[in-house]
């Protein structure tokens, strides 16, 4: 007795799935959302910018490092003290550079578009925290870089030299 329970509630399914998509309109020929946009891979831009930590510090100016991190994205380095400076470089793959810029842009810095090796991107700079900011990026197709400088007030150099000194490093030895 429990098979012809069964048999209506499966005929019924399969009359409500046949009566959902039954319309003769255009979209029920096919699929109406565009396919996800893949991203090509940019050049590759090494760990850390393929710069070294001696080279950071000495464009840089931190007299010496109290922390340093690297990941599978990105690096930091800070210097030792309160107040003290620190350079930050980020690799984004699949990533607009122009939606980084908007972001920056949000937070009331002044940003300006630059031209290095060919490359175009942005610089952005201001003060926040007691410490003047800069960001370097550089757009690589679907892809960037950013060096990142923070503190610089406090020890007197200009962060955005800093910062566009080690971009042109990275793209000098990209691959």
């Amino acid at each position: 007795m429990r098979f012809k329970p069964a048999v209506v509630v499966g005929l019924a399914c399969v009359v409500l799935s046949a009566a959902c998509g039954s319309g003769d309109d255009a979209e029920s020929s096919g699929s109406a959302r565009t396919p996800p946009k893949v991203s090509e891979l940019g050049p590759f831009v090494g760990e850390c910018g393929h710069v070294t930590d001696a080279e950071v510090r000495a464009i840089a100016g931190l007299p010496s490092v109290s922390a340093v991190f690297r990941n599978a994205v990105g690096c930091n380095w800070q210097s030792a003290g309160i107040d003290s400076a620190v350079v930050t470089f980020a690799s984004y793959r699949g990533s607009p550079i122009d939606r980084e810029r908007a972001w920056v842009e949000s937070k009331d810095r002044t940003v300006e578009s630059i031209t290095v090796q060919g490359r175009t991107g942005f610089q952005s700079y201001g003060t926040n925290f007691g410490g003047t900011t800069c960001d370097f990026a550089i757009g690589l197709g679907d892809d960037f870089f950013e060096w990142s400088t923070f503190g610089y007030t406090v020890i007197g150099l200009e962060p955005c030299g800093s910062a566009r000194q080690l971009a042109e490093l990275t793209l000098e030895r990209m691959q």
